[in-house]
Order: structure tokens, then sequence, then C-alpha cells
């Protein structure tokens, strides 16, 4: 059962990742329930089922600084590399001026001072939520009263968004919103899973009519761009007060019931597993893969490259007809470089043994 549970979770990750990057791409891969309405907490849960209490603070901080920050900054540096060496083509510097703080400390304020690594903002906010969580689980009182006081933190990160102009402010704003979906993650491995059935028929019926309500509050009133319900974790941005705790937890239910309705067709499919293990490479790399490909395009429809600049680092070539094609390649690309770089770490430690 634990080698079925890890499967799941792998696969989990996998789709979390693809629903990143389909909204990186506006559209939605799940209908009815928009990637920007969960999937940022999605990736929450998952840590919040993964997250190990056994641990000393001084070690789980160790390993969460080995697994999360490491990579984290030397990702940042080549890509400070190569933004550098891109501009004079580029004809734009694609990031914030560099200094001492624009490179160790807003990664922790907003992530975005690199434009190409800015889906990885996600990476130390993860980690400052996690250490915060393991200083407030050793707290001993009662769960139901624990979970209580997390959905009271999330509502009140939601009032704070008229401060978030103050980016002290959203990094409090951020970690309080996000604590209730590592909990939630804990509470589902912990007292849930293989315990409850929670996929039954009675309560995917009960989501499916919650999320068409819930879509009644959508500004956008587009179901087909896929992107209404929208809220914007990284910048502190909700259109409404309990709506966007609602729609992550419906959006998470699905994703949990997607896996688990279709497991026994896809648990052995190789290359989803390989996506769910390489979601880190592929959340730090999708964006420089969209952009080669845009200027790929530009260069050979003869377009001047600075057509680009004008708009942010998500924009790209005609997106009626290309968005599936950066999709896939996207997707195919980042995961085998990251099986890459596996191959060479593995390579090198069995050279130096």
């Amino acid at each position: 059962m634990a080698e079925v549970f890890n499967n799941k979770i792998n696969l989990l990750k996998a789709l979390a990742i693809l629903i990143v990057v389909s909204g990186h791409l506006e559209f939605s891969l799940i209908p009815l329930f928009p990637p920007y309405s969960f999937q940022v907490v999605l990736f929450f849960f998952i840590a919040g089922i993964l997250f190990n209490g056994k641990y000393t603070f001084f070690e789980f901080l160790k390993r969460r600084i080995k697994s999360l920050m490491i990579p984290y900054f030397i990702y940042s540096f080549i890509y400070l590399g190569i933004t550098v060496l891109i501009a004079p083509y580029v004809q734009k510097f694609w990031a914030m001026p560099v200094t001492i703080k624009n490179e160790f400390l807003m990664p922790f304020l907003t992530g975005h001072q690199i434009d190409l690594t800015s889906p990885l903002w996600f990476v130390p906010q993860l980690f400052i939520t996690l250490i915060v969580y393991k200083i407030l689980d050793k707290i001993k009182i009662n769960e139901t009263v624990k979970l209580v006081f997390y959905f009271i933190f999330a509502l009140f990160a939601i009032q704070l968004q008229k401060y978030a102009d103050n980016l002290y402010i959203l990094l409090l704003l951020r970690t309080m919103f996000s604590l209730l979906f590592i909990h939630l993650g804990a509470l589902y491995k912990n007292k849930i899973e293989g315990k409850f059935d929670i996929f039954n028929y009675k309560i995917f019926l009960f989501v499916i009519i919650l999320q068409s309500i819930l879509w009644l509050t959508n500004k956008d009133f587009t179901p087909q761009d896929g992107i209404g319900l929208s809220y914007i974790l990284v910048w502190g941005e909700f259109d409404n007060f309990i709506v966007p705790i609602l729609t992550s937890l419906t959006g998470i239910w699905m994703s949990l019931f997607l896996i688990d309705v279709f497991y026994d067709k896809i648990k052995n499919w190789t290359f989803l597993h390989k996506i769910g293990q390489n979601t880190y490479h592929i959340m730090a790399n999708h964006l420089l893969v969209f952009n080669v490909i845009t200027y790929l395009f530009l260069y050979f429809k003869g377009i001047p490259f600075d057509v680009k600049n004008n708009a942010d680092i998500y924009w790209f070539y005609y997106p009626l007809k290309t968005t599936y094609f950066y999709f896939i390649t996207g997707v195919i690309i980042t995961t085998y470089f990251g099986e890459f770089l596996k191959f060479l770490k593995k390579k090198f430690l069995s050279f130096n043994k």
C-alpha cells in the first residue's frame, strides 16, 4: 500500500506541474477548474502530505535548505548569467538590476528578480512556510482547533491584500494563506487517506455543483479561457474573501480524484512518473524553453525581436495555433533535462567514490 500511495503522490506531482505549465500558457488542463484557482496551493498540499515531523528543527532546516534553497540559488545564478548573455541579442535585460538585495533578499519577498526564473518564486515561499509550519507543529493542541486556526489565518491573509504593496506584509500574507494547505495535506495523509472514502459519486456531484456556483463569482465570465476564478497568491491579489479558499479546496479534491480514478490506467506510464520526479526542473526551465521557441518563431518569420519587449516574459507567438506545441515541447524538454541532470549527478558521484 505504501508503494501505491507513493506512486499516487508522484502522479499527483506530475498533474500539479502540468497544471502550472498550462496556466502559464493560459489554458485549463481540467475543465471547470482553472489553474490559477488552485495550482500553487496544490503544491503546498503535496508538501503537507510529504511533511515528516520526526526530525528535529535543525535537521528539518538542513534538509529543506539542501532540497529547496541550494538548487534555487544555483538556478538563480545560472539564469542571471543567461540573462546577461542574451540581453544584447533580445534587446532587453529580463531581470531587476543586479544588487545584493535583489539577488539574496528579493527571492523571499517576490521571487521575480530574474524574469526567466519567476515561476520559482514558489520555492523560497515553500521553504519559509514549511519552517513556520514545523515550529507551529510543536504546539500540542486539539487537531480540530489547530485546523480552525489555520483556516482563520487564511481568511486573515486575504484581508491583508490591501497592504500587499509592502513586500514584508506580502510575505506574511502568502505564508499565512499557504499554512492552511500544508496542514490539510498532512491531515489527508495522517487522518483521511486509506481510512475514509472521499472519492464517491456523491462527493463528486457536490464538488461539481459547488464549483459551478463559484463560477457565478467569476469576474471574467469566460470559462472557455480557463483563467476565471483566479487569484494571484504571489502578489496577494484576491477577488473575494472566501472563494479563493473554496476553489482551492475543490481544485485539490478534483486533482486527488483524477489520480485515484485513473490510477490503474496510468500507474505504468513511465513518462508521467518522470514528470513527477522532475517538477523542480520543469518549474525552473519551462519559461526558457518557451522563450527559445518564441524567438525562433520570430526569427523564421522575419519579425524583429523587440516586438516581444513590450510584453512580459510570458508572451508567446500566435497562441491560437501554438499553445499546445509550447505545452508539449516545454514539458518534454524540461523533463528530460531533469533526467539528464540526474544522470550527470550519478556519474559524478560514482566517479568520486
